[in-house]
């Protein structure tokens, strides 16, 4: 088993109120976010946004133990994840996690390449936590 630990302090309201994430590796170190960071654009970080770096991520090394058990290796592997969170009630929640895949990966064909990024989207684990619509478009570039 494998844990993995992150922090979040927060001061005031939730509007106006704002907070520091902080994670075990120290990658983010009291980084801040608030209202404006999650609702406005504003600098910072959002839990949105380290849920669509989290899911590229790991949609992404998932694909490369797929390659790797298939005895292929790709050059190179592009992903961006966007979250969609949506108006719910009186709240809110992630509806949705849109993975587009750009890869150079010699020596495939595209029913191998479509049969493991399917594989990998469905597979690793932060898909398996999503309790959203998980989307994949992948492209597959000659290599």
């Amino acid at each position: 088993m494998i844990n993995r630990r992150a922090h979040a302090v927060w001061q005031g309201n939730g509007k106006e109120g704002k907070g520091t994430i902080t994670t075990q590796s120290g990658v983010l170190a009291d980084q801040p976010y608030g209202f404006n960071t999650r609702f406005e654009d504003k600098p910072g970080t959002n839990p949105e946004e380290l849920i669509a770096a989290a899911h590229a991520g790991c949609f992404t090394m998932a694909l490369a133990f797929q390659l790797q058990a298939a005895g292929l290796a790709a050059t190179e592997m592009k992903t961006e994840a966007v979250v969609t969170l949506e108006k719910e009630g009186d709240g809110f929640k992630v509806s949705k996690s849109a993975l587009t895949l750009t890869a150079t990966i010699p020596g495939i064909d595209q029913a191998k390449f479509d049969e493991l990024a399917h594989a990998a989207e469905t597979g690793c684990p932060i898909s398996k936590v999503l309790n959203a619509e998980i989307t994949l478009k992948a492209t597959l570039n000659q290599g």
